[in-house]
């Protein structure tokens, strides 16, 4: 008889992957399924990326590279964070990684020891969780509200520090919400968990995705946090699996050891596609979406609304919507499951999320198209009056 580990039961589904995929056999019946519920771009690749990575391996760039990625890339991101954020970044100290996850356990590896906690907002991304709990951490979940625009701040950080408490991830804009932490309020928190002699971790892996002002990077305020970034969202690469880690330079060393060991090093192909995102004709088709996902919220969060959702303020980034169903009298579970098999909408339970509220909310992803989304709504409305 076989027997796992420990940390594999205490490490739960994602369950807006089996919604998708109850969602996707539905369509294999010929059913005409409205997908709100994953959180990838309906947008193929931006082509000149595709070209780029087609060209590469046609060049013979089909071995490993350096564990920390190609040069010409690290160069460009580096560039990226001069141009966005006014600040100058060593090249040197990003590394690549695959995916936003694969930075994760790169800094979950190098934190974290047996029983150590970091502070995560609840509700929030559900992998990280996991991540602590795989290399034997803590997530130690935060309770925020909407009105604290469901992320962690100065004040709770400080309220719930514990002693085997080392720091403190958040993500702006973030995931489920698409809230973001402004300028004052990510300098405050930083100073919390600088206070407590804490590290800072911040996803940032949606910027790019803001629509009415640019997100604030923490490294305009420190070179002491941790970020991690994805070419996921803004870029659009989501099968690529390619992502990056800013690292504190006392910190290249030992991660450059773990990604060697972890990883090898990314897919090279992807790496040689990803440099041509940073080209002008690239860069305008990936605004030119961004202002798409933006006329997208601003049709479905007023019509979410008028059916009698509860969302009590405009998300600022990302392309999700997390909205409260309490007027509707059943749980976050039992409310998408009914959505998905008996209207044929796909939607994200809350339970996803956290355990704070979670049975009251669900998330919805404006990653489809606006004809798609009006269908949705149509249907919501139909099941729901």
């Amino acid at each position: 008889m076989l027997k796992f580990a420990q940390r594999v039961e205490e490490i739960e589904p994602f369950r807006v992957v089996e919604v998708l995929a109850e969602a996707k056999a539905m369509a294999a019946r010929g059913i005409d399924v409205v997908h709100m519920e994953a959180g990838e771009p309906d947008f193929a690749t931006a082509q000149p990326i595709i070209d780029a990575a087609k060209l590469a391996l046609d060049q013979g760039a089909t071995y490993y590279t350096a564990a920390t990625g190609i040069e010409p890339l690290r160069i460009k991101l580096a560039e990226l964070y001069a141009e966005r954020h006014k600040v100058n970044i060593d090249p040197r100290r990003i590394i690549i990684t695959p995916g936003a996850s694969g930075a994760l356990l790169l800094v979950a590896s190098l934190l974290v020891n047996p029983g150590d906690g970091i502070l995560l907002a609840d509700p929030g991304y559900p992998c990280n969780r996991h991540f602590l709990r795989l290399v034997e951490g803590r997530a130690q979940l935060v309770p925020v509200s909407a009105a604290e625009r469901y992320q962690l701040n100065a004040n709770n950080v400080a309220k719930h520090w514990q002693p085997n408490t080392i720091g403190a991830m958040v993500a702006s804009p973030a995931n489920p919400t698409g809230e973001v932490i402004r300028k004052p309020e990510l300098a405050a928190l930083y100073a919390a968990v600088q206070e407590r002699s804490g590290h800072l971790i911040v996803d940032e892996i949606y910027h790019g995705l803001t629509f009415e002002q640019p997100a604030s990077s923490i490294l305009e305020i420190t070179q002491d946090a941790f970020v991690i970034n994805s070419f996921s969202k803004y870029f659009g690469m989501t099968g690529w699996r390619l992502g990056w880690l800013v690292a504190p330079d006392a910190a290249v060393e030992p991660l450059e050891r773990l990604a060697q060991n972890l990883f090898i090093s990314m897919s090279t192909m992807a790496q040689y596609g990803a440099l041509a995102g940073f080209e002008p004709e690239t860069k305008a088709v990936l605004e030119q979406r961004k202002e798409i996902f933006k006329s997208r919220r601003d049709f479905l969060l007023p019509a979410l609304q008028s059916i009698g959702f509860d969302i009590p303020s405009t998300p600022e980034g990302a392309f999700y919507i997390y909205a409260n169903i309490e007027k509707f009298g059943m749980d976050s579970m039992t409310f998408c499951q009914k959505m998905l098999r008996e209207h044929a909408v796909a939607i994200t339970p809350g339970a996803d999320f956290g355990q704070y509220q979670s049975d009251k909310h669900v998330r919805f992803a404006y990653t489809t198209s606006m004809d798609q989304l009006k269908k949705g709504i149509d249907r919501l409305k139909l099941a729901l009056s």
